[in-house]
């Protein structure tokens, strides 16, 4: 776990070296500034008119009304934003001449995969942080569900994490950081779409290869987190995506040695 931790260190710091980390930071805040500030909009227009209807009134609140949308506003701003920060944790390395030095260090594979994808998890940590701050606004001025909320913070995490696993490998299989981000983005906007396209495409005629899209879907195990419903085999499918992809990754980066 130490050369985990050293490669972890590494990746962080040449990140923050660079503008990149800084420019992703603030292009993340100002867009959960802005989405928030529109969702808060819209609650309050939505709240005015429940006003003349108690009855309904009793069942909005603000996790259903706000942090719901909050949320899920987020979740689409990771879908574009990771494969940018993951698109060179590999391909970089190739470009630079730097992979031939990184693999016939006395690091294991593993601790160059699992070390890459700790500092990407820990920026998307950071990135979540700053949306638990937006949300932890709320506690000030109302009376939103703690467990509620932390579980859909907790959805995020989860849900960005894969997306690192995702673009760490689609980053070790090119030389190219454009292809890279391409082919993350495509891999998550399919993931995103498989609902659907179990729904309309193959639902009928094969209804084991529609249930095995459907579960393979991110956004199926991402609702129940949003709603406040924290059930072990949502938390087993990220644990078992995010496990498959570092695997594979290795594999990926591992072929590079022997080449």
């Amino acid at each position: 776990m130490r050369h985990v931790a050293s490669v972890a260190g590494r990746e962080l710091r040449s990140l923050f070296v660079s503008p990149v980390a800084y420019g992703v930071l603030s292009l993340f805040s100002m867009l959960a500034g802005m989405f928030f500030i529109l969702d808060l909009g819209w609650f309050e227009q939505v709240l005015f008119q429940f006003q003349q209807y108690p009855g309904q009134l009793a069942d909005f609140n603000l996790n259903d009304g706000l942090l719901h949308e909050f949320y899920g506003s987020i979740s689409v701003i990771l879908l574009f934003l990771i494969p940018g920060i993951t698109m060179g944790v590999y391909a970089a390395e190739k470009t630079n001449g730097t992979e031939e030095l990184l693999l016939t260090s006395p690091l294991t594979i593993w601790d160059i995969v699992l070390g890459k994808f700790a500092a990407g998890a820990i920026f998307i940590a950071v990135l979540i942080g700053i949306v638990g701050l937006f949300a932890g606004m709320l506690f000030l001025y109302g009376d939103p569900e703690v467990g509620k909320t932390a579980s859909g913070l907790l959805g995020l995490l989860l849900t960005g994490w894969t997306y690192v696993a995702i673009g760490g490998f689609a980053s070790a299989v090119t030389r190219s950081q454009i292809v890279a981000f391409l082919i993350t983005l495509v891999v998550l906007v399919t993931l995103l779409l498989l609902p659907g396209i179990a729904e309309f495409g193959i639902a009928g005629s094969a209804p084991g290869v529609s249930d095995t899209l459907r579960y393979l879907s991110v956004q199926l195990h991402f609702d129940p987190l949003l709603n406040g419903l924290v059930d072990t085999a949502d938390l087993t499918y990220f644990a078992v995506m995010i496990g498959s992809f570092l695997v594979i990754t290795k594999a990926a980066v591992e072929s590079a040695r022997w080449r």
